[in-house]
Order: structure tokens, then sequence, then C-alpha cells
């Protein structure tokens, strides 16, 4: 279930916060928690009923080894359980999302003939599969205790977050279900839950997904694209993505506070960043968070050398890479990522007024800092985008070909969305010829709003300075029914892949 679709705004959302709260009223707190538990495993399994089996069947193994770690609490126990709970977890993401990816490699490199088995990826299964990771890790170290089922289940289904993130931790959402201070509803936290919901919905409905009509175009016609094309396509492809993104987890955010439970922060204005090792401590960061915890510092972080710190710092971003997909793109885009951020690290190079405290031999104004970390990461995201090594590099080709077929036309022409029709109309009418050039000029002008927004504050930090002041609020109202209009649209969520 979309949280930008009818059904889920009309209909699920206030059945499941009209139940929530009535049986919180009633002082029935676990029925309410089941009951939130129930509604979530609905939403998730609204898109195909085979998902459930899947993530009721982690959910299950998980808790069970929960179970037998507080049962058998011995260290050689902890150990194995330990060991147990990163092969099953992992095991179980390996089969669903790597399968293939790993055998298509096997047959290539050793000739061989194993069966791929193109196995249907269950949505989200990177996300929750981590959130169990961490929880089992942690209760296999001590660090954790075990919960009742009907908390664990409602930690893991919460429906805001269980399909894309936040990647959120036992220890910031057990206490939340299980504090009875929670579930007396709240009409701040309420309405600032809806304001934070709608600017995400406006920032998916509104600018990601018109961007996404001439970009899905440009990666798919790779092959005929010209320069500024190609350059236009993926600086729309940069926008999308943190619109997409962003988005859900300004919606998620959202919905978390509409039942009173705080979600953790996943972007904070990542685009302002001045270094990559800025961008990665604003972008996805509950994701850095679950790799700097569960493997940079496992495997020594920066305490012995510099040759194991560059090592490790590789490790996290070429990982980071894998969890995004089964392709050789995603490890090409976390590979980059991991160079450019050792890169920082080494501090040949710093920025002026950074906050990273470290002792350069050559400083660069922020204004300069913030050009290579934009424009490496635009070009890091070529890999992201493509369906294969083979159009990425095509991409590149393109970029240093320096050439203008006019190609752009073709690929603004894309951009054929309801608000534009009656323009459209009168141009066909009147001025055929000029159709195009509108079509490039709305394409810019996309560009250019979306520029702007990403200049400006971000979603919670304009609700933290005063979400009730009336302009504000005009704009979500004016956000809300224009998104709403525009569901009718195609949509899906970049994230939901992984």
């Amino acid at each position: 279930m979309l949280f930008n679709s009818y059904i889920f705004i009309f209909l699920f959302l206030p059945l499941a916060l009209l139940g929530w709260y009535g049986l919180n009223r009633c002082r029935a707190y676990e029925m309410a928690k089941l009951f939130l538990a129930v509604m979530s495993l609905w939403f998730y399994g609204y898109f195909n009923l085979y998902y459930l089996f899947v993530i009721l069947g982690s959910i299950l193994v998980n808790y069970l080894l929960s179970f037998l770690l507080k049962k058998f609490s011995s260290p050689k126990v902890c150990r194995a359980g330990l060991w147990a709970g990163v092969l099953l977890n992992l095991g179980i993401l390996f089969y669903f999302k790597y399968y293939d990816f790993f055998f298509e490699n096997v047959n290539a490199v050793f000739k061989t003939d194993f069966t791929l088995r193109h196995i249907l990826l269950p949505l989200g299964i990177s996300f929750f599969t981590f959130q169990q990771l961490s929880f089992i890790i942690d209760r296999a170290k001590g660090k954790a205790g075990h919960y009742s089922f009907i908390n664990y289940l409602t930690f893991v289904t919460f429906f805001p977050q269980l399909i894309a993130g936040p990647i959120v931790l036992y220890k910031e959402m057990m206490p939340q279900f299980e504090d009875t201070a929670n579930r007396r509803f709240n009409s701040d936290q309420f309405a600032k839950g809806i304001i934070i919901f709608t600017i995400g919905l406006g920032k998916k409905v509104l600018l990601a997904d018109n961007l996404a009509l001439p970009v899905n175009f440009g990666f798919e016609q790779n092959l005929f694209l010209d320069t500024p094309s190609t350059l236009l396509m993926i600086l729309a492809y940069t926008f999308q993505i943190y619109f997409d993104f962003s988005g859900y987890s300004d919606m998620a955010i959202g919905l978390g506070k509409m039942f009173n439970i705080e979600l953790p922060i996943n972007f904070n204005s990542p685009y302002k960043a001045c270094s990559v090792k800025e961008l990665w401590q604003r972008w996805h960061m509950t994701l850095s968070r679950f790799f700097i915890q569960y493997v940079y510092i496992p495997m020594g972080g920066s305490r012995k050398g510099k040759a194991r710190t560059i090592f490790n710092t590789f490790m996290v971003f070429f990982l980071s890479g894998l969890w995004h997909g089964a392709n050789w793109t995603y490890i090409a885009w976390g590979s980059m990522q991991g160079l450019l951020v050792i890169w920082d690290n080494l501090g040949i190079v710093g920025v002026k007024g950074s906050n990273e405290k470290m002792s350069a031999k050559w400083y660069i104004p922020r204004w300069l800092g913030w050009i290579f970390t934009f424009g490496f990461f635009n070009l890091s995201l070529i890999f992201f985008g493509s369906s294969s090594m083979t159009s990425a590099i095509q991409l590149f080709k393109n970029i240093f070909a320096f050439k203008n077929t006019g190609y752009l036309f073709k690929l603004a022409a894309n951009l054929d969305i309801p608000e534009f029709y009656l323009i459209k109309q009168v141009l066909t009418l009147k001025f055929p010829d000029m159709l195009q050039y509108a079509y490039v000029v709305l394409f810019l002008l996309l560009l250019v709003i979306s520029a702007v927004v990403i200049s400006r504050k971000n979603t919670l930090q304009m609700v933290a300075e005063n979400p009730f002041r009336k302009k504000l609020c005009a704009w979500v109202v004016f956000i809300f029914v224009w998104s709403v209009i525009s569901f009718s649209q195609v949509s899906t969520f970049i994230y939901f892949n992984f």
C-alpha cells in the first residue's frame, strides 16, 4: 500500500488511528499493540500476500532465537546465538536478494550452469532484516532484553517505517511502545505529524514523480542521449532520488508522530554538504548508523592504524552499495563513495569553516567544496540509476562526447503531465512549433524549483521552528489538495526495490 494513495489516506490511516487510540483509551494496551501490528501486516501484505509469509517467517525465527538466548544464557550459547542470528538473517537476505546475482557471476567466471531461480524480492526485506539483525546482535551480547512477542511484532512491523525505513533500533522503539504515556492522543504531536507527512507527500508526488518521467526515459534511451540531455537527466535524477526517499522518510516520521511515536531522522539537507564525508553524515543517516555500529566499529574502526581505518571505511561503503541491490552498478556506486570519503579522511584538502576537526595541507572555500561534493555525487548516481555497467559507461561517454544533437527536446517531451494540459492544447492549436520549446522550459523550471526547495530549510527544521504559523499551514493545505488530485498518476518509490 502506497502512502500516496486514496486507500491509505482515506481508509487505512483513519482506521489505524481510530483503533490505536480507541483501544488505548479503553486501556487495552496489549490489544492496541496487536491491532497496530495486524494493521501493519495488512499494509505490507496489500502489495502481495506472499510477502507476509516471508516477513512472518523472519520474525518468528528471530524471536525464537531471542527466546533461546534468554533460556540458555551461557557465554558459549551467546556466541553461538550471535553467529546463528547473523547467518540466519544474512542467509535469508542472500537467498531472496543475491542468489541469482551470485550464481550468475559464478556461471560467468567458472563456465558453470547453475540454474537461476528468478526469486521475487519481498518489499523492504533489507530494512526489516537489518532491523532484526541489530536486535539479535545486541541480544547475544547482553545489551538487549527479551521482549513479549506482541512488542517484538509491533516493533518490526510498525507500518510507517516497514517498507523503506528509517532503519530503527529496538532501544529507540521498544520503550515507546511500552510507555503508556505515548498512548494518549497528543494534539500538538498529531498536528506536527500531519504537516510533516504532507510536506513529504508533496516532495514525492509533485516533484519526484514528475522528475521521474524524463529520468526513466533517459536511462532507457542512454545510447541516444547527447551531452546536455545526459547532464540534465542526471541532475534531475539527483533531485528525484532525494525527493523520493526524503519524502518517504518525512511521511514516515509524520505518521509516527500521529501515533505519538518518534522515528529517527534520516535526512538532514545532504545536498548542502561541502564534503562527501559530511554528505554521508546527512544522507540516509540510519543506514550509516547501522554500518558504523555493527560493521565499522567491530572491524576495529579507527583504532588500529591508518591503513586499517582506510580498509574499514572502504568496506562499509562497499557493503552499503551491495545492500542497495544485487548489481555491479551498486557496488561501483558504493566503492566510489568510499574512495571519496577516504580522500576526505586523509586531510590533504580541507574546507574552510568545516565542522570537521582536522589539519589539512590546503584549504578551499565552502562554495568550492560544495561544487566538488555535489558534482561528484551527481556523477556517482550514474552508477546508481543504471541497469548495468554497460549503460553507466555509455552515460559517461555521452557526457564527455561534447555533442549536442537536440535530444533534450525528446527528453523534456516526457513531461506530459496533467498540469501542463491546457498550455499544451493552446500551443498545439496556435503555435505547434513552440510546443517542444515549452516542454524544455517546463523541464528547466522543474529543475529550478527543485534547486530552490533544496536550498531552503528542510521539513523538520521548518516544523521545529514554528509549525503552526499561518503561511506554512496554508501551504500545507495547498500541497495536500494538489497531491491528492495527482494520485491518479503512476507512482512508485525508488527504495521499495531495496
